[in-house]
């Protein structure tokens, strides 16, 4: 969907700053407030599982 960003093959680093960032409520443009909420509950543990995950699909 146009809407939304492809995640797949971001580098991994960059989406678990991202993630981190989100959660920290250091990103307050966009869906800020959408994936704050979505972050919230993570672990840091998860935004790198996450982000590996992310990470390793083609784009």
């Amino acid at each position: 969907m146009p809407l939304y960003p492809n995640l797949a093959g971001q580098q991994a680093a960059y989406l678990e700053h991202a993630l981190q960032a989100y959660k920290k409520g250091e990103r307050s443009r966009g869906q800020a407030k959408v994936m704050k909420a979505f972050v919230a509950g993570l672990s840091d543990a998860d935004m790198a599982d996450l982000a590996a995950y992310y990470g390793s699909l083609q784009p």
